[in-house]
């Protein structure tokens, strides 16, 4: 699983202009079934998005492709982590963690 940690790097009005686009891109991620998660932070000055599935560099490649990045009023912190534990609701996404090799 992987924490996506927006932070704008223009003004508002500047990220404002870019919105529509942004949400249309995150509702074809959802509709793949990348994202489970966003929202804006609070206050307002970045999101953040929750996503699985494909590793690292997947990852990194769809962020790259983000309107937000695209026009540049956002930069991106991801953090890959493993999900060990989460509500019922989560439960298709729980990961093992993988014992190291001998």
């Amino acid at each position: 699983m992987f924490v996506l940690d927006l932070s704008y790097t223009a003004p508002p009005d500047r990220v404002d202009a870019v919105m529509e686009d942004h949400v249309s891109w995150l509702d074809a991620q959802y509709a793949t079934g990348v994202f489970i998660a966003s929202g804006r932070k609070n206050p307002r000055e970045g999101g953040v998005i929750l996503a699985v599935g494909g590793d690292r560099a997947a990852i990194e490649g769809l962020a790259a492709t983000d309107p937000f990045v695209v026009h540049g009023v956002c930069a991106y912190r991801i953090t890959e982590f493993i999900a060990t534990k989460t509500s019922d609701a989560l439960a298709p996404y729980r990961q093992q963690v993988q014992a190291p090799l001998s």
